[in-house]
């Protein structure tokens, strides 16, 4: 039997062009036969909830229009002008993950067709791209040595391993495990990347913007505004999974979990907690991730006015 699965602040943003790179429109591939098994969401309080778009006996479900998926903390390490493209693991080792989210007019409950879709996250050692010298999250250079115990960790007082934190200029030119795509017209869009690792002061995450209002081009998308920024979240029993999993088995950062994380609002689904399916025996066959988030398209959130509900003064970056 699979797993059971768990499934801010406002300010303007001044939309930017994004740039097409090499023409790249790379496919979205499924995980296929590899993924033998269905995850059992639960929400925060630990009860059973039905998977997006069903009930509980199977049938079709509507949506929850009144449900508002959090606004949360940009972090340091967004990079602006991304690359237009689905698959966004380039080189980088891990375990397959695929990314199913939906957009939708948390007021009316339609789904957000055009809209643009950025992601960005560690890797399985838990660097950025576009900041290899700060190495893992900011706690020096990628771990090499095998972990020992149960990794776990409060978050630190500051320090770019913590939440909150502005923005950081970027120190190189890499850029994995980042991409912007659009949503098509039932509001869905699929990315296909690793599971993340994790770094010093945070849980395991993946930062998530939405743009509406602008315009698609030849080159990318132009103008509008971010109506969400939001973060994504993994439950502990999939993290514990993936550290058995080389090459995440090598990183010996103190890992902070999902309780302990200074930005995770602590509410399921709602702040962030993704529905998960895989085979719990195999884990490395891959993972299928998804979730719908509720926006309000005339709203903007950056993420650059405050850390979220749930965190403190004192974490620095995210």
């Amino acid at each position: 039997m699979e797993e059971a699965q768990q499934p801010a602040e406002q300010s303007k943003l001044t939309r930017r062009g994004l740039m097409m790179a090499g023409g790249a429109t790379v496919a979205a591939m499924g995980l296929g036969a590899a993924l033998t098994a269905n995850a059992s969401a639960q929400d925060a309080a630990g009860t059973a909830s039905p998977a997006p778009g069903a009930s509980s006996t199977g049938t079709a479900a509507p949506e929850t229009c009144y449900t508002l998926t959090s606004e949360l903390v940009e972090g340091p390490y967004y990079i602006d002008a991304d690359k237009i493209r689905q698959n966004i693991t380039e080189d980088q080792e891990g375990i397959p993950l695929l990314l199913k989210l939906k957009v939708i007019d948390a007021e009316t409950c339609r789904p957000l067709r055009d809209a643009a879709v950025d992601i960005w996250h560690c890797s399985a050692l838990g660097v950025y791209s576009g900041y290899q010298s700060m190495g893992n999250g900011g706690g020096g250079g990628a771990p090499t040595d095998a972990p020992t115990g149960t990794p776990t960790g409060a978050p630190p007082s500051g320090g770019p391993g913590g939440g909150g934190g502005g923005h950081q200029d970027p120190t190189d030119s890499t850029r994995y495990l980042r991409g912007t795509w659009r949503t098509d017209r039932h509001g869905y869009v699929t990315f296909r990347t690793v599971f993340p690792g994790w770094y010093r002061g945070r849980c395991v995450h993946i930062h998530v913007k939405v743009h509406v209002d602008g315009t698609w081009t030849d080159a990318g998308y132009e103008g509008g505004h971010a109506c969400h920024t939001g973060q994504l979240f993994f439950d502990e029993k999939s993290v514990l999974a993936s550290a058995e999993v080389a090459p995440y088995s090598t990183n010996t950062t103190t890992r902070t979990t999902l309780t302990e994380d200074t930005i995770y609002p602590q509410n399921g689904h709602a702040g962030g907690l993704l529905y998960l399916s895989y085979d719990r025996r195999h884990i490395a066959k891959g993972v299928r991730a998804q979730l719908t988030l509720g926006v309000v398209p005339d709203e903007t959130h950056d993420g650059t006015g405050g850390p979220g509900p749930s965190a403190t003064p004192s974490a620095s970056a995210s």
